[in-house]
């Protein structure tokens, strides 16, 4: 599974007209910096375009996503350290995910909802509590 929810609202999202960085720091704390290119936006269908789901799998970054990044679980929580601000307002359905997140900050997202504008660079944080522990090989 993987794409988007059809039974949930759409909020509004500006997918960025310049490159960008977002700096992923895993469960592991090694940092893991992208630079988002708009013109290769969607990278892997996973979630919104452009969300931080889109980024980080198109990256070969591990980012657990149980729902397949259709806003129906809240495994893809992250926190969004630096950059919240060029992101997308989260949506009542988003928001009634979280509620379910383990460790919940203000600065937290769910990372196939989360879609940056592109005006300010981003470093989310990958919470090790929220990493499945029995993975498949990457194909």
């Amino acid at each position: 599974m993987g794409g988007q929810n059809p039974y949930i609202a759409d909020g509004e999202t500006h997918l960025p007209t310049q490159k960008y960085t977002v700096c992923f720091i895993d469960e592991g704390q090694h940092e893991h910096v992208i630079e988002v290119d708009p013109a290769k936006i969607p990278y892997s269908g996973h979630g919104k375009p452009g969300s931080l789901l889109d980024i980080a799998l198109g990256h070969d970054i591990e980012l657990d996503h149980a729902c397949g990044g259709v806003c129906a679980c809240a495994t893809c929580h992250v926190v969004v350290r630096e950059g919240v601000d060029s992101c997308n307002e989260s949506t009542d359905d988003e928001e009634d995910q979280l509620d379910a997140a383990y460790g919940l900050t203000s600065q937290s997202r769910l990372a196939c909802q989360c879609v940056p504008d592109g005006s300010q660079n981003l470093v989310v944080e990958i919470p090790n509590w929220n990493r499945n522990l029995a993975r498949e090989e990457h194909h």
